[in-house]
C-alpha cells in the first residue's frame, strides 16, 4: 500500500514543477504529517525529493529526475492505450503527438509488455458517431482545440438562428458527444459557463492573452449537468398514455429514459387488464406522434385530444392497407 503511494507521490512531482504538502495530501488522500514521512523515506532511498520552506513552499524534484515505466503490470499497460480515442484525436489535430507520446511510451516499458498497444487495439475500438450518420469534422475544431491546451482566449463568431453573435470566451473543454463537438466555455465579460457546438463556429481568432483557468471547474461533471438539464428543457408538452404490460417494458426505449422511470413511478397500480396509465412529459405533439407510434397497439394515448385523433386517423389507414 505504501510503495504505490511512494510511486504515485514520485509521479505526481514529474508532472508538476511543485507542490505543496496539502496538495499532495490531498491528492493521495493522506495527512500532511505521511505526506513529510513519505518524502523523507523517498529522499532515504535515493530518490531527490527537495523540500522548500516557508508559506509558499512545497516539495519537489531535482536534477530532471525522471522514473521509468517499469512498474506497470500487463493490464494497466493495456488499459493506458485505451485512453486515447484515435478519431477524436485526428480531429483536433493531434494525432501525430500522439503517435510519438505512444512510440516513447512503449520505449519506455519492460520488454515483455511492448505489444500492450497492439493487444490493446486488436480488442477494444471505440466507434463514437451515431449510427446512419455522417460524421462532419468542424473546420475549426483544431483551433479551437489548441485554444484549449493553451488557454488562450478567444474570440469567436457562431450562427444563432439567423443571425452572428460575436463573444470573447475562456474555453475550458471539449466534449465529443455521439459524433458532434462542442466547446465547454466561460463568457469572459459575463463569467458564465456555457455550451457551444463547434460546427456552428464561422470564425474563432486565438488570442495571445492566457486566462487563469478555475481549478475547480470539473469538465465532466460540467457536462452531465447540462446534458440533462438540456434534456428536461426540451419536453415542454405532456401526453397521457395507456400501457400494455409490453408497452411499459419498451416505454424507455423510445422516449426520453429518465423521463419514461419518472412517469411509470408516479403512475397508479395497473387496471384489471394489467394496464398503466402514465402522464408523460415529451418534446411536442409531433415528437410524440414518432415516438409512440413504434409502440403500435401497447399504447393508447388518451390526451390530448388531438394527439389522440391522429393516431386514430393512422389506425384507420392502417386497417385500409391490411383489409
Amino acid at each position: 500500500m505504501r510503495a504505490a503511494r511512494l510511486i504515485k507521490m514520485v509521479l505526481l512531482l514529474q508532472s508538476r514543477p511543485a507542490m505543496t504538502a496539502a496538495e499532495l495530501a490531498r491528492e493521495l488522500e493522506v495527512s500532511e504529517r505521511t505526506v513529510t514521512r513519505d518524502a523523507q523515506a523517498l529522499s532515504e532511498a535515493g530518490v531527490p525529493v527537495y523540500a522548500d520552506r516557508g508559506r509558499a513552499g512545497g516539495y519537489r524534484l531535482i536534477g530532471g529526475y525522471r522514473t521509468r515505466l517499469t512498474g506497470l503490470a500487463r493490464s494497466e499497460a493495456e488499459a493506458l492505450f485505451l485512453s486515447g480515442v484515435p478519431g477524436a484525436l485526428r480531429e483536433m489535430g493531434l494525432e501525430d503527438a500522439a503517435s510519438a507520446a505512444r512510440l516513447k511510451v512503449s520505449a519506455a516499458l519492460l520488454p515483455s509488455l511492448r505489444d500492450a498497444s497492439r493487444s490493446a487495439a486488436q480488442r477494444f475500438h471505440l466507434d463514437a458517431p451515431n449510427w446512419f450518420t455522417e460524421p462532419r469534422t468542424p473546420e475549426l475544431l483544431p483551433a479551437v482545440a489548441d485554444a484549449v491546451w493553451d488557454d488562450r482566449r478567444i474570440t469567436a463568431r457562431y450562427r444563432s438562428g439567423e443571425a452572428g453573435v460575436e463573444r470573447e470566451l475562456e474555453p475550458y473543454g471539449l466534449v465529443l458527444k455521439a459524433g458532434v463537438w462542442y466547446l465547454c466555455a466561460r463568457v469572459a465579460a459575463r463569467g458564465s459557463y456555457r455550451v457551444y457546438r463547434v460546427g456552428r463556429f464561422t470564425a474563432v481568432e486565438v488570442g495571445e492573452e492566457r486566462f487563469e483557468r478555475d481549478e475547480e471547474f470539473d469538465l465532466p461533471a460540467f457536462w452531465a449537468q447540462r446534458a440533462e438539464r438540456f434534456a428536461r428543457s426540451i419536453l415542454r408538452a405532456e401526453v397521457v398514455v395507456r400501457l400494455t404490460e409490453a408497452g411499459v417494458r419498451r416505454l424507455p426505449y423510445v422516449v426520453d429514459p429518465a423521463s419514461a422511470r419518472e412517469a411509470l413511478a408516479a403512475a397508479a397500480p395497473a387496471d384489471e387488464h394489467g394496464r398503466v396509465t402514465v402522464t408523460l412529459p415529451v418534446e411536442s405533439e409531433e415528437v410524440a406522434h414518432g415516438q409512440l407510434t413504434s409502440l403500435g397497439p401497447e399504447a393508447e394515448v388518451l390526451a390530448p385530444g388531438s394527439l389522440r385523433e391522429r393516431f386514430a386517423r393512422d389506425a384507420l389507414r392502417l386497417a385500409a392497407l391490411y383489409r
